[in-house]
Order: C-alpha cells, then structure tokens, then sequence
C-alpha cells in the first residue's frame, strides 16, 4: 500500500519549501500567493535503520525502503469553499490523500509576505479548517436527504445507521468542529466514515514551521497551535522548513548528521515527520529479506498476515497458505535463515496471525 500525503495551508507559510525537503521532486518555491497552482507530486523513503541493518546481513543485489507519496496542493484562501482562490481545484485534490499535513507559518519575516498582513498561525488554522468544515457539511446535508427518506420510511436498516452518523456530522459541523471530532461507535460505523470521505474527518499533523532558534524547543506561536488543538484527535511537529531545505541539499550522509546534531536535533524534520505520518495512519512495517531482495512493506496495524501477502501480489493473498514469520530480533542476532530454523525461532502462521512491526515474512501460496 501506498501513504498519500497532502500539504495543505494558506499561501506563503513554507508548503513547497517542506514539499522540497520531503520529495524527490524539486517544487517551484517563491514569494507570492498561489506559487503552487498545479499539484506538485513527489515521493520519498520511510526511513527505517532496521531496512540497512538488513541489507549489510545479507548483502542483497537490491533494498527497496517503503515509500510516501506527497502532494503539494496550492494554497487555500478564505472563501475556497465557494470557490474563491483556487477552491475547487483545492478541495478535490485534498480529497484524494490518506492524510494531511497542515503547515502553520509560526516565524515572523519581514521579506515573506502574508496573505493577511501578520502571523496568526491560530487564526490561520481557522481559516483553513473553516472552509474545509462548509464545504464537508454541503457534502453532509447533500448527503442526509439522499438516506432520510430510506432511513424513516422505507425500513432501511442501513440507511438509519448511515444517517445516525450523518446527524452527528452535521452537529459538529454545524458548531465549528471537525468531522474527526466524531469518535465511531463500532466498526460498521467506521466503514461508513471512510466511505463518506470527508475533508474534515483525515488525519490531519500541524507542522509548525519556525525559525532555525526555535527547531528544537518551538515558540509561543507553536504554544499557541498546541493549546487550540489540545481537544483534537491530532499530532503536532516542529521543524524549520528553510534549514531543512539546506539539510536536504547535504549530499553525505556523515556531514549531514553533524549539521542536523549541530543544530541540537537528533535527527532531521524531515525524517521525524514521515515518521509521524506513519503513527498518524496507524501503519507498521514487515520486511522480506534474501539475497535477491531486502524489502520494507507498509500494512496497517492489525493485519493479519493475509492480507500483508496481498500487499507484495494479489495472488499471494488469494491462495494464501501459511506464513513463516521470523523477529527481527532474532534475525539480527542469529544472522541467517537457517541459523534462526534451527533455533526454533522460525514460526509458522495461518491466516489468523496478526503481524507485528518488524516481522521478517515468506509466503507459501497456491493459485
């Protein structure tokens, strides 16, 4: 599976400099409102040491990180909902990605235009959240007259829990809340959430971007972020866009780690937010690893180990017939396959098994 990652935020605030930072892709980054008019897609490694230790056991012929796919989306205005800016343009790509990361320009300069005169990173959170919230709640209403009728008298049984859910949307919206406010009361509701697919209800990361002497600690306008989120299902991080920028431009991979410690961090933003992305979605990793191939594969927490097959090859999840599942733990320390066999430690799975982070998996099938 792939991570789709959206960059959203007001105009000016340090999305296509993160973009940068991030992506393979090189975003055109510049002073003025609507930089960023098409979506800029790029894509990056999920970081992960457990991937290199791997790799200089078996010494394979190829090590394939897994994967995030970012979008750059251009800045959103007051008034996006009804198509002032680029609204629409806006919302339907905000739609498409698994998560947002919300930048909120939290460093004051001089040479950086804001699109309203100051910095507020408060007031623009609000906007943004304002104008995602109309257009969830058009969705919403649009929505409840499609199942009312099914729902009261047609006997639906799916259609009232459908619109039980609506109903509660509806109140948090109509109240200045967000959709993700909204806990699920059991797993059939969550499905009809997903499949409602609000703007509102993703998981959303406010990434405070600030000067280079507030990277490490923040400052009182991340005070200020931290305090209006502390009611939201949400994470917050801080990083400075503009000295990540020059990190990534650090080629070697010694004299950036010295940069980055220099700096008093112990690693990059840059790494801190995909990693954050990860426990945002609640994802986690297995690997397969042989010398052919070493292999990072992303899965949700709770997959049984079918349908961790199915992410390598569809057929894999089909003709599922046992996994063999070997810690990562065990793997390092004993060094090859055989060795961990002949310890014991070699364990042999049915469909039931639910992977943990880090388990190191061959998949017997027939199709």
């Amino acid at each position: 599976m792939s991570l789709k990652c959206g960059i959203v935020g007001l105009p000016n605030v340090g999305k296509s400099t993160l973009f940068n930072c991030v992506s393979s892709s090189r975003a055109q980054s510049a002073n003025f409102p609507f930089c960023t008019i098409e979506p800029n897609l790029g894509s990056t490694a999920v970081p992960d040491k457990r991937l290199d230790v791997l790799s200089e056991i078996c010494k394979p012929q190829r090590t394939i990180p897994a994967t995030v796919d970012i979008v750059d989306i251009a800045g959103l205005v007051k008034g996006a909902s009804r198509g002032e800016g680029l609204g629409n343009q806006f919302l339907a790509n905000i739609r498409e990605t698994d998560a947002i990361l919300h930048v909120l320009r939290c460093f004051d300069d001089g040479n950086v235009v804001h699109v309203d005169g100051s910095v507020d990173p408060v007031r623009d959170k609000e906007v943004v959240d304002t104008e995602l919230q109309i257009k969830d709640l058009e969705t919403v209403e649009n929505r409840i007259k499609k199942v009312e009728k099914q729902a009261t008298t047609g006997g639906d049984k799916d259609a009232k829990k459908l619109l039980s859910l609506l109903l509660r949307y509806r109140e948090a919206l109509s109240a200045g809340r967000s959709c993700r406010t909204v806990v699920p009361e059991n797993a059939e509701e969550d499905q009809m959430r997903r499949d409602l697919f609000l703007l509102t209800d993703k998981p959303v990361l406010y990434v405070c971007n600030v000067d280079d002497a507030s990277a490490v600690s923040g400052n009182a306008y991340v005070d200020a972020v931290r305090e209006a989120v502390k009611d939201e299902n949400a994470e917050i991080l801080i990083l400075a866009a503009k000295t990540e920028a020059e990190i990534a431009e650090i080629e070697e991979y010694e004299d950036r780690q010295m940069f980055i410690e220099e700096l008093g961090l112990k690693e990059s933003g840059v790494v801190r937010l995909i990693q954050s992305a990860y426990k945002l979605l609640g994802l986690q990793t297995f690997f397969t690893a042989g010398a052919d191939e070493c292999r990072a594969w992303t899965i949700r927490r709770g997959d049984k180990a079918p349908k961790a097959a199915g992410v390598i090859h569809t057929d894999f999840e089909k003709g599922f017939i046992r996994a063999e599942v070997m810690k990562y733990e065990d793997f390092v320390s004993l060094k090859t396959e055989a060795a961990v066999r002949a310890a014991g430690k070699m364990a042999i799975e049915g469909k039931d098994y639910v992977v943990e982070d880090g388990d190191i998996m061959h998949f017997l099938f027939n199709v």
